[in-house]
């Protein structure tokens, strides 16, 4: 099993202001704990590229990509709202962090990897069609999505998505599309306010968005039961091409912009639990990217126990990753 790895010292150039919680020290702090693992060098790694704007156009629309690059440019301090911080290099780097992504993908489809992360900002998922919203400018899963429905004529992609917050981007970017099933765990209520049990889809797409809703306090044995009873039932029985997820790491028990209660080891076990389903359904094909997670440490472990699960690679004591202490 090969993993690929994808990360760029240039998403710190995206600059979010002082005390600000989607801050480079997320990708810095994480980068360093990954680097000090004896097995971190097993990873293929992946360069990022700028994202051509005609992707970004797949899912966004043109009068947002241009207010993007004119707010960067002429130096505003934020994009749409207040919670968008933005500084000046802004606009390219939330390119290099939807092209990583993409390149990331390529690597996966193509048979360089069996399955890959991203580790990027800014993160992506409540971006919507035309407006940026909860410190993302543009909505990196569902750009990917789009790509490989396009370049490789996927035809059923599966997103989860088990940030701590509801992706309101992306389930409004797929929504009517029965061609991807977007599936989320999220604190509710909770920001941003969607991801009631009662949207499944409009239209065509009706029975092709799923949201599995979790009240404040829930932990690892909730979650456990969400994935058993609902998410792994649906995902075998659509039968996707491709498993995306979009992994927030802001669930985590220690996380300050969050009330759920998962343990560390609990995100290895849910890597697993879509890795065997990957398995099954999609030759494997799991491509995996960073959304939210504002703890460092929390955050570094968890993303070093995400990645050891997609690598197949047992913890020092003979468990898996996602076993229990």
């Amino acid at each position: 099993m090969k993993t690929a790895f994808l990360t760029d010292p240039r998403f710190a150039q995206h600059e979010t202001g002082p005390g600000h919680p989607e801050r480079a020290a997320r990708l810095t702090h994480t980068l360093d704990h990954l680097r000090a693992q004896q097995w971190f060098s097993q990873l293929l790694p992946v360069e990022s590229q700028t994202c051509d704007e005609r992707w970004l156009r797949s899912i966004h629309d043109r009068t947002l990509i241009e207010r993007a690059r004119q707010a960067c440019s002429q130096g505003r301090a934020y994009l749409d709202s207040p919670d968008v911080a933005v500084s000046q290099a802004s606009f390219e780097i939330a390119l290099l962090a939807a092209g990583g992504v993409l390149a990331l993908a390529d690597a996966v489809i193509q048979g360089k990897a069996n399955n890959g992360f991203a580790l990027v900002r800014p993160p992506g998922h409540h971006a919507e069609r035309d407006v940026a919203l909860g410190f993302c400018l543009f909505n990196n899963i569902a750009i990917a999505a789009r790509y490989l429905q396009q370049e490789y004529g996927l035809e059923k992609i599966v997103i989860l998505d088990w940030d701590v917050h509801h992706g309101n981007g992306t389930q409004h970017s797929f929504e009517s599309d029965p061609s991807i099933f977007y599936i989320s765990l999220h604190q509710y209520p909770h920001y941003p306010g969607t991801g009631a049990y009662s949207e499944t889809g409009i239209g065509d797409g009706s029975g092709t968005t799923l949201n599995c809703p979790m009240p404040a306090g829930s932990d690892d044995s909730h979650y456990e039961q969400a994935f058993r009873e609902k998410i792994l039932p649906a995902v075998n029985s659509y039968s996707p091409d491709v498993i995306l997820i979009s992994a927030g790491f802001d669930a985590h028990q220690a996380d300050p912009l969050g009330s759920i209660n998962l343990s560390t080891a609990f995100y290895a076990w849910m890597t697993e639990r879509m890795l065997e389903t990957a398995d099954q359904h999609a030759n494997g094909r799991l491509i995996s990217v960073l959304e939210g997670g504002y703890a460092l440490d929390a955050l570094a472990a968890s993303v070093s126990g995400h990645l050891q699960s997609l690598a197949g690679i047992s913890r020092p004591d003979g468990r898996s990753s996602g076993e229990p202490k």
